[in-house]
C-alpha cells in the first residue's frame, strides 16, 4: 500500500508535466539578399497569439551593410521610421540598433553584420492583423520590408 501511495503522486506528476508539453512554435529563416537592401521572404503567416522562432541571416560576401528585422504594430510603420530616422543625430544610435523605444515595435533583432545570424522568439499578438517588418538601419526601409500575416 504504501508503494501505491508513492507511485500515485509521480503518475500525477508525469501527466501534469505532458499535459504541459511545449506549444508548437513556428521556425522562419530570413535572408537578407548579398546585393540589394531586401529580405528573400517578404510575407509569412502565422496565428494568433502563438510563438514564432525567426532567424535572420546575413549571408557572407553580402555588402558590408549592417541589417536588423523589426516587426511593428499595423499601420504603425511610418511612427517607427521617424523615430528611427529621428536616431540617426543620436550618439548612441547606432548601438541601439536604430531602434526607437517605442510601444508600436513588437520585437526586433540586434544589427548584424554579413556572415552574422540573429534568432528572434517572438510571442504573437493575439489581435490579427499585418504587423510589418522592416530593417531601420538609414535608408534600409524605403525597400527592405516585409509583412508577417497574424490570422485567427
Amino acid at each position: 500500500m504504501r508503494h501505491l501511495l508513492l507511485l500515485i503522486p509521480g503518475a500525477l506528476l508525469l501527466s501534469t508535466l505532458s499535459l504541459r508539453a511545449a506549444d508548437p512554435v513556428t521556425e522562419i529563416t530570413i535572408t537578407t539578399d548579398k546585393t540589394q537592401f531586401i529580405y528573400d521572404i517578404k510575407e509569412f503567416t502565422v496565428k494568433a497569439g502563438t510563438k514564432v522562432k525567426i532567424t535572420l541571416v546575413a549571408p557572407q560576401g553580402a555588402i558590408p551593410q549592417p541589417h536588423n528585422l523589426v516587426i511593428i504594430k499595423p499601420g504603425k510603420d511610418a511612427a517607427v521610421i521617424q523615430g528611427a530616422m529621428g536616431m540617426m543625430a543620436d550618439p548612441q544610435g547606432l548601438a541601439k540598433g536604430y531602434v526607437p523605444e517605442s510601444q508600436d515595435v513588437v520585437a526586433h533583432t540586434k544589427l548584424i553584420n554579413p556572415g552574422e545570424t540573429d534568432v528572434l522568439e517572438v510571442e504573437i499578438p493575439a489581435v490579427a492583423g499585418d504587423y510589418p517588418y522592416l530593417c531601420t538601419f538609414p535608408g534600409h526601409f524605403a525597400i527592405m520590408k516585409g509583412v508577417m500575416k497574424v490570422i485567427e
